[in-house]
């Protein structure tokens, strides 16, 4: 039975239209010719590389192998217990250069610029002067919220807050600052945006997306790229970026990590593909695969995603890359292939073309031995090495293949550091605010109490990917770090730490406020998947204490998702979300809640009511119904909404015409936005649009537009959006769009109206 769906396997790959070992390449050859690029020089570089390279040196440029095993020391541990000593092992390296050619490593932990300089340059040039073809070694980092594997970078809040600020200088500032302080030190290879949509709070790198709209991740990951992969201040480098993890990864049933995806063809095209069509366009150069499996197939020997879809329908030509191992789990885990051998044939027939083995180099001899079976061709060895050397002729690594250090002052400058700063506060959610107890007032409020797990930490501010995979170490946070307890000192002289709950009863009748910080301590990937997304019971504890008092309450929530607090939060006088907002965030929070800061960020999803309603804001109006008269409330606090210190007022929304009539026409729609308070703020002003009538079901409503301006107290500004046909329609199960006529509901804050696509 087992070989029967393998022959199968290799039926569909053929019919398809990608290459089988089987039939006469000419699908590969017509990929290749169609693949090549405007510059002549870099495509007579690659021919030329290609007819001069051995099949062993193709299959090299193919595998990425980890640090780990090239260096003299290394410790990855239980997932939390990462130390490297970055000192290049010659012999190990030599092996991986002069016998299997290695042509890409990755990884490691927070060192020093000069420490990765020199491990970098001593790799480099052991690999040019080994290697037969002097071809550069590309080496891939996850910089996933500012240049976190590298000591005394600059660390921005993850992409969840980056989503929740609505402002686009934030996307394009983070991916400027990671290129000028680690294009230097040799990290070309950016394993970044996550371009997954946060679809449910249970899957442990929910914290690494930019929200639950595809709009503002195809905005906001499409600026990242274009700014990461064209910032011209590091020259003579560049940049190659990747969008991962394609595709639906963040979508699993089970809500866990590298689980099993079950999802209709309709919705992976509207919610999940339109991010990473947005990324190709921008011309990213590379994307990573998903570990898991999409409707009983994993992606990883999937054609049909990895070429039908990728290639074919989204016209991508860059570099598909494996994520950790996950060839290998296409028979350890999946049980789709009987051994390494067959899943190597499988990836790389579905349309893999580097392998992140990446602790062995058995994938080397797996592949080789497929190509002299006659099992893979080697065009489509050829078509991979293509498409790597391409990336890397793109970077410009043959002509500056050695990272410089005359630099380093770049490198957490006080500059970069106020962008993260920026970030932070406009990334921080002021979900509830009764009477106006924020902020709290320096002439009223002198004794502040602090409480909860997270108060006097600084590593839940920035979470997973920080300074190591998984980092809980306080000691390895730079000095300068405050935690929220030693920020809120700042602000508050009298600020007052109180570690149990029964100091926090002692203490409270001399306290005019309590700020009880709860939340997450850090984690990543698998070891953020949860059972329950309740609020420990501890936490909740200590916030029934906080409230037992009587005095003021302000609870902050430091976590990588929303983590369900519905019994307390009618209680609490002000809450904020604050998310994972970095290094600088101890300072965002403090400054929000003493009023030096007005918030301005709206949440980039629904924060749920309930465990088991777990919907984003673009569900279909069957999800929420009503039943038996039972309360069904979907969110404790919607996407999109977020209050401020002063207060806006929406009105004059205005239409330049009811009806669109062609689908080429438009129509302009304009809101005016008043500060009716008296302090100045930004505001964000979203536009959604609901069809009202439609062959296939709807979201109720889809954010469609967005804009950030500050508004001075007492003034008025328009905001516009400019409606067009093609924003109107939606994808079948073939992505073949539907424009179909009808009426459209436009939302913009609290109004909404009417308009009308009526062709003839």
């Amino acid at each position: 039975m087992k070989k029967f769906c393998f022959l199968l396997s290799v039926l569909w790959i053929a019919v398809s239209g990608c290459d089988s070992s089987n039939d006469s390449g000419s699908s590969t050859r017509d990929r290749f010719k169609a693949e090549r690029g405007n510059n002549a020089s870099i495509e007579a570089k690659i021919d030329e590389l290609l007819a001069a390279m051995t099949l062993e040196e193709k299959i090299g440029q193919m595998t990425q192998i980890t640090n780990a095993q090239i260096v003299t020391k290394s410790n990855w541990g239980n997932g939390s217990d990462l130390s490297i000593e970055m000192t290049i092992d010659t012999a190990k390296l030599g092996v991986m250069i002069r016998t299997y050619h290695v042509g890409s490593f990755l990884n490691g932990v927070a060192e020093k610029p000069e420490v990765w300089y020199q491990f970098y340059k001593d790799l480099q040039e052991y690999n040019l002067a080994h290697s037969r073809l002097k071809i550069p070694i590309i080496y891939g980092v996850d910089q996933m919220h500012g240049p976190n594997y590298l000591t005394g970078g600059t660390i921005f809040p993850h992409a969840i807050n980056t989503a929740a600020t609505y402002n686009n200088k934030f996307p394009a500032a983070m991916a400027h600052v990671t290129a000028i302080e680690t294009a230097d030190i040799g990290h070309q290879w950016i394993f970044a945006p996550v371009l997954d949509l946060a679809r449910t709070p249970l899957w442990g790198r929910y914290y690494e997306t930019l929200g639950e709209s595809p709009y503002v991740a195809s905005t906001m990951g499409s600026i990242f790229v274009k700014t990461l992969q064209s910032d011209t201040t590091i020259a003579p480098y560049k940049i190659a970026a990747t969008a991962k993890h394609f595709l639906a990864y963040s979508d699993p049933k089970s809500g866990w990590d590298r689980t099993p995806v079950d999802i209709s063809e309709q919705t992976l095209y509207e919610m999940h593909v339109p991010a990473f069509k947005a990324a190709i366009d921008a011309g990213i150069e590379s994307v990573m695969i998903n570990s898991g499996e999409i409707n009983g197939e994993p992606v990883h020997a999937s054609a049909r995603i990895l070429t039908q879809l990728l290639r074919d329908e989204l016209k991508f030509k860059g570099v598909a890359v494996t994520d950790w191992e996950d060839i290998i789990r296409l028979y350890r885990n999946h049980r789709v292939a009987l051994n390494e051998r067959e899943a190597t044939y499988m990836a790389i027939e579905a349309g893999i073309d580097m392998a992140m083995t990446p602790y062995t180099t058995d994938f080397c001899d797996h592949l080789l031995a497929l190509v002299k079976e006659g099992k893979i061709s080697e065009e489509r060895i050829n078509l991979s090495v293509a498409r790597i050397l391409r990336m890397k002729l793109n970077i410009g690594l043959f002509e500056n293949p050695l990272p410089r250090n005359d630099r380093f002052n770049r490198i957490g400058t006080a500059e970069n550091r106020a962008l993260a700063l920026e970030a932070a506060r406009e990334s921080i959610v002021l979900m509830k605010n009764d009477g106006s107890v924020l902020p709290l007032a320096a002439d009223k409020v002198k004794n502040v109490l602090v409480a909860g797990p997270m108060a006097n930490l600084k590593s839940p501010l920035s979470g997973g990917w920080t300074l190591r995979w998984i980092n809980k170490d306080e000691s390895l946070h730079p000095d300068y770090v405050l935690t929220p307890f030693a920020a809120l000192q700042k602000e508050f002289a009298n600020a007052i730490l109180v570690t149990t709950d029964a100091e926090l009863k002692a203490k409270a009748s001399r306290a005019d406020a309590i700020v009880v910080v709860a939340g997450e301590m850090p984690y990543s990937e698998g070891f953020g998947s949860i059972t329950d997304i309740n609020l420990p019971p501890d936490q909740l504890q200590t916030i029934e204490t906080a409230l037992a008092t009587g005095k003021p309450v302000v609870l902050v929530m430091v976590a990588g998702r929303p983590r369900i607090i519905t019994s307390v939060y009618d209680r609490c006088n002000a809450v904020l979300f604050a998310g994972l907002p970095g290094f600088e965030g101890a300072q965002a929070i403090a400054e929000i809640i003493s009023g030096k800061v007005n918030p301005s960020a709206k949440m980039s999803f629904n924060y749920p009511y309930a465990p088991n309603r777990l919907l984003p804001h673009n569900h279909k109006p069957t999800e929420a119904l009503l039943a038996h008269d039972i309360p069904n409330p979907i969110a404790l606090k919607a996407f999109g909404t977020g209050l401020s210190y002063t207060t806006f007022e929406y009105r004059n929304l205005t239409l330049s015409d009811s009806v669109l009539t062609s689908d080429q026409d438009s129509l302009t729609a304009t809101v005016t936005v008043k500060n009716t308070g008296t302090v100045d703020g930004k505001e964000a002003v979203l536009w959604f649009v609901n069809d009202e009538v439609a062959s296939l079901t709807r979201p109720v409503r889809d954010l469609k537009f967005y804009e950030k301006k500050l508004i001075k107290a007492g003034e008025s500004v328009s905001y516009s959006f400019t409606v067009k046909p093609d924003q109107l329609a939606f994808p079948d199960n073939k992505n073949t769009q539907r424009l179909e006529d009808g009426y459209f509901t436009l939302m913009v804050g609290s109004i909404k109206t009417r308009f009308k696509l009526e062709r003839p």
